[in-house]
C-alpha cells in the first residue's frame, strides 16, 4: 500500500515538473515564431519544435544560406577587413662558414592603414633586413621601404607605391574598454604560405607583460587564444565587428606552432606612437633625466632608517635634464652596508601626479602608456623625511 502511494505522488511530481519546464519554452517562441493574425490562444498553445525535414531558414537567426548570426559576422568581417591584409616577404645577406654570401628569407604580415600606403606590422619581421616585399593577394606585389619603427613596441610602418585601388585601410577600434571573453578574430599569413587565413578565439587574458625586440617589457598585451603562428607576426587582431584591437607580436608555445597562447600589441599603444612613426621615423619618448635610482624596499629602508618603504631613491641624474634643472638632487654621501657600498642622501621620488611609484619599472611605463613629450608632471618628493613638490616638463629621451 506505501509502496503504491509512493508511486503517485512521484508521478503526479514529475507531472509538474514537466509541464513547468517547458511552458516558458513554448511561449517564448511562440512570441518568436508567430505572428498576431495567426496566434491562436494561450489555452491552446500548438507550438512544436521544427522536425528535422523543416528548413532551418525559417528561424530568424539563420539566414537563407545557412548562416546564424555569429557566423554572418565573422563572415562580414573577414570580406571587409582580408583585403587590408598583407604579406611581406624579407630578405638577408648572411654569410656562411666559409664567408659566402648566403640570403635568408623571412615572412609575416601587416594591414594598410590609410590610402597613402602605409602599413603597420611588427618591428621584428623587418628587423636588420636589406629587402622587403609586399604582397596583395594574387593581385600585386610592390616593394616597401621603412618609414618609422618602434623596437620597444615591436611596431614598424612601411609604405608602398601601388595603385590606390588595392589599399582598402583598415578601421583602428579601442582597447582600453576590452574584456576577457569577448571574441577576437586573427587574420594572418601563417608561415609565410596560407595567405589571408582567418581563425578566431576569445580574449584569454589582459594586460600581460612580454620581452619585445630591445629586450625591454612591453606592458598591457592583450592574450587570446585565436591560432596565432610564424608567419602572423604583424597581422591585425579583431573584434567582432571588424575593428583592430592589436597586433599580433608573438606566442608562447613549445613546439612553435599554436599552442592556444597568442600575445598583440594593443592598438591605443599603435596610436599612440603612430604619428610620431609618421612624422619622424621614431618614437618621441618622454624623458625626466634620472640616470640610476635604487628600488626602495622594506630592508633597503630599514638599513638605511629611510622615512618611506616605497619609492625611488635617487643617485644619479643627468646634467641639465628635466628632473636635474626642477632642483631635485641625487645621492650626496656614500655609505658601506655589509659589503656593497651604497649610495644616499639623494631625494625619494613616491608619486608622479599622486600615481605612487614603487620601483623603475613602474616610473618607466607610467611614463610611457600615460604621457607624451612637453606633457608637465608634478613630482612628489622625499627630501630629509620632508615631503615636496615639483612640476618638471617632460622633453625627449636622447636618442
Amino acid at each position: 500500500m506505501f509502496a503504491e502511494r509512493l508511486l503517485a505522488l512521484a508521478v503526479a511530481a514529475w507531472l509538474v515538473i514537466g509541464c513547468t519546464a517547458q511552458t516558458p519554452f513554448r511561449l517564448a517562441t511562440e512570441a518568436l515564431r508567430t505572428s498576431p493574425s495567426t496566434a491562436t490562444s494561450a489555452a491552446e498553445p500548438t507550438f512544436s519544435p521544427p522536425s528535422a525535414s523543416q528548413d532551418l531558414a525559417e528561424t530568424p537567426l539563420i539566414d537563407a544560406a545557412g548562416l546564424d548570426f555569429f557566423e554572418r559576422r565573422i563572415v562580414r568581417v573577414y570580406e571587409e577587413v582580408a583585403p587590408a591584409v598583407v604579406s611581406i616577404t624579407t630578405r638577408t645577406l648572411r654569410r656562411d662558414f666559409f664567408f659566402n654570401v648566403i640570403p635568408q628569407e623571412g615572412a609575416g604580415s601587416g594591414f594598410v592603414i590609410d590610402r597613402e600606403g602605409h602599413i603597420l606590422t611588427n618591428y621584428h619581421v623587418i628587423q636588420g633586413v636589406e629587402f622587403i616585399e609586399v604582397s596583395f593577394g594574387e593581385q600585386a606585389t610592390a616593394p616597401a621601404v621603412v618609414v618609422g619603427v618602434d623596437p620597444r613596441n615591436d611596431v614598424a610602418v612601411l609604405k608602398v607605391e601601388v595603385d590606390p585601388e588595392l589599399l582598402h585601410p583598415v578601421i583602428l577600434g579601442s582597447s582600453h574598454d576590452l574584456r576577457v571573453g569577448q571574441w577576437a578574430i586573427a587574420i594572418g599569413n601563417p608561415f609565410g604560405q596560407f595567405g589571408r587565413t582567418l581563425t578566431t578565439g576569445v580574449i584569454s587574458a589582459l594586460n600581460r607583460t612580454i620581452e619585445g625586440p630591445d629586450n625591454r617589457t612591453i606592458t598591457g598585451i592583450i592574450q587570446t587564444d585565436a591560432a596565432i603562428n610564424k608567419g602572423n607576426s604583424g597581422g591585425p587582431l579583431l573584434d567582432s565587428s571588424g575593428r583592430v584591437i592589436g597586433i599580433t607580436s608573438a606566442i608562447f608555445s613549445p613546439t612553435g606552432t599554436s599552442a592556444g597562447v597568442g600575445f598583440a600589441v594593443p592598438v591605443d599603444t599603435l596610436k599612440r606612437i603612430l604619428p610620431d612613426l609618421l612624422t619622424f621615423g621614431y618614437y618621441r619618448r618622454p624623458w625626466l633625466g634620472i640616470r640610476y635610482a635604487y628600488n626602495i624596499t622594506p630592508r633597503l629602508a630599514e638599513a638605511l632608517r629611510l622615512p618611506t618603504q616605497q619609492g625611488l631613491l635617487l643617485v644619479q641624474l643627468y646634467d641639465r635634464s628635466p628632473i636635474a634643472l626642477a632642483g631635485v638632487r641625487g645621492a650626496q654621501r656614500q655609505q658601506i652596508i655589509g659589503s656593497q657600498r651604497v649610495f644616499t642622501g639623494g631625494d625619494i621620488l613616491i608619486a608622479l601626479d599622486g600615481q605612487p611609484v614603487a620601483s623603475v619599472s613602474d616610473l618607466d611605463n607610467l611614463l610611457e602608456n600615460n604621457y607624451r613629450v612637453d606633457d608637465v608632471v608634478t613630482l612628489t618628493l622625499l627630501r630629509e623625511g620632508n615631503p615636496f613638490e615639483v612640476q618638471v616638463k617632460l622633453i625627449e629621451e636622447p636618442r
